[in-house]
């Protein structure tokens, strides 16, 4: 199965007959799964109700990181295992999953004394089996970042981790599932599960929820497995167990680059709390968060932040950078992610711990917590624990997660002339050099001067959108904007300005009509607004 015209349509003929496992949810970890069973020769399907890293997998703070934040709490075996799937994920997802230096900025009267902080980065480097951080006085540690100007500053330390383009590792994830005889299904929902005479868990009643048809079906298999995150207690009330689940949203500020021009992220720690927070470089701009609150609101594909959450926010940002004077008018764009946490009951939400935990529950398997780091150790955890319905499921733990580039991939991005990071990037995204609906390479679509300009205020290319038009399930024009290509997040008022170019470049790929088209604008406009604007 591949994502090319009809795809959709190709899927729903063939969900009449007996899989291994059905997945429910399109996030890390569902993608994930999918990828560890795929290896295995399963035949497994995927299922989103929305489309695929539209909850928490596209709302991260987009870091691959051990969690350095979780040593204070001693939560040492997910920051270890963090650690080194880090560094796997490293060597795994070149050009997808980069190194990014940080700057901790020590400040007097933090709740944790600088020498703590130290004390932590040399367990973090001796976990990760390298030693790369080093501490800095005041003067050297202004001197890495001239717009530390709060006079607070104490001196530093310098670290490193990670990070990714969160809802593009799903989407590789879930593409190179997909050529590897896995099937994936986007606004497909389970409405109930399929329960045998004993009340076991036996597969489950789908709804076509994209608005271009009304198809339902039933699909029988040997394990369900729940990988919903913030979302699993709602499958679960199918099968009358009680909620586990302690939803916190976290939040963050999107920054242009210019008013904020730091080549590395800067740490520290919040003074009205002692939270720790980051100004992280991402994509061209400056991503800035994150809260981490208790979500009591409805439990919402596309939650917002608060006006308490941005006032929070931006506090921050003035206490250390007081020389930028920051206000709401440099925000270009806000999100809002709601992390799977256990509900452990610890009175501060910051304390919850971030492992993962899998639940048997009459033939459900639940997978939750975790994080984006570990998505490979929680999928393979979720696949041993359905050996008791499946049987052996042999498993190679040398089996990369993502496939190697081929070098005709390399050298068909090579003949497009763009600068060798540019290349990098779009193979890391893409990754085939050939576009299958079309019969042509896909690396022509770069090779047209009006295609390979870069979108204004953004690191991508035109030529990016016709592609993730043309074969990447998009579905509404949010899964183009939002996930496939990050406008929504880094052009100004959402891209909104831009929607006549981009009708002009991708309307006859995704062959809507013009009643179509307004609808998906009209609703693209409300949902920004709504979700991704400061309200």
């Amino acid at each position: 199965m591949q994502w090319t015209t009809g795809w959709r349509d190709n899927v729903w003929a063939e969900l009449d007959q007996p899989w291994d496992l059905v997945i429910i949810g399109g996030g890390i970890t569902g993608a994930g799964i999918l990828r560890q069973a795929a290896h295995a020769k399963l035949r497994a399907l995927l299922v989103e109700a929305d489309d695929f890293a539209s909850g928490t997998s596209s709302r991260s703070s987009k870091l691959v990181h051990g969690g350095l934040r979780y040593l204070k709490n001693a939560q040492f075996g997910v920051t270890l295992e963090s650690v080194r799937e880090r560094e796997y994920l490293l060597k795994q997802g070149r050009g997808l999953v980069n190194r990014l230096g940080f700057l901790y900025a020590c400040q007097q009267g933090d709740k944790i004394p600088g020498w703590v902080f130290g004390a932590g980065l040399t367990l973090y480097d001796i976990m990760a089996g390298q030693w790369t951080h080093c501490s800095y006085d005041l003067d050297d540690t202004r001197e890495l970042c001239p717009l530390l100007t709060t006079p607070a500053l104490r001196g530093g330390y310098r670290y490193f981790d990670a990070n990714t383009d969160d809802a593009r590792l799903v989407l590789r994830l879930i593409r190179e599932s997909v050529a590897d005889s896995g099937y994936a299904l986007n606004y497909a929902r389970v409405d109930s599960l399929l329960k045998t005479q004993s009340g076991q868990v036996c597969g489950v009643v789908l709804r076509d929820t994209s608005c271009e048809s009304e198809l339902q079906a039933e699909v029988r298999a040997k394990v369900v497995i729940n990988a919903t995150g913030a979302w699993a207690d709602e499958l679960r009330a199918n099968i009358q167990q009680k909620p586990r689940m302690r939803p916190l949203r976290g939040s963050h500020l999107i920054l242009p680059f210019d008013r904020l021009p730091i080549t590395r992220a800067v740490s520290f720690l919040h003074p009205r709390d002692g939270r720790p927070v980051m100004a992280i470089p991402w994509e061209g701009a400056i991503l800035f968060g994150t809260t981490d609150v208790d979500h009591k609101a409805n439990i919402q594909t596309d939650p917002s932040i608060s006006s308490s959450e941005a006032e929070y926010l931006m506090e921050g940002l003035q206490s250390v950078f007081p020389a930028q004077e920051f206000d709401f008018k440099d925000v270009i764009s806000t999100f809002s992610g709601l992390r799977p946490v256990v509900d452990t009951g610890k009175a501060d939400p910051s304390k919850e711990s971030r492992e993962h935990a899998i639940w048997d529950e009459n033939g459900l398997l639940t997978v939750s917590g975790g994080k984006l780091t570990t998505f490979r150790i929680m999928a393979r955890d979720a696949l041993k624990a359905a050996r008791k319905y499946l049987g052996h499921v042999a498993f190679d733990v040398n089996t990369p997660v993502l496939d190697a580039f081929p070098p005709e991939a390399e050298s068909a991005f090579a003949e497009s002339g763009l600068p060798p990071a540019q290349q990098l990037r779009l193979l890391a995204r893409y990754g085939v050099p050939f576009d299958t609906a079309q019969g042509r390479r896909t690396t022509q679509l770069f090779l047209d001067d009006s295609c390979r300009e870069t979108i204004p205020n953004t690191p991508y290319l035109w030529a990016e959108l016709c592609q993730a038009a043309r074969a990447e399930g998009v579905v509404h024009l949010d899964d183009l904007l939002l996930r496939r290509v990050r406008l929504g997040l880094l052009a100004p008022n959402g891209g909104m300005d831009l929607l006549p170019r981009i009708r002009a470049i991708v309307q006859p790929e995704l062959g809507w009509d013009d009643a179509r088209w307004e609808r998906e604008a009209r609703e693209y406009t409300e949902l920004w607004k709504r979700a991704y604007g400061l309200n």
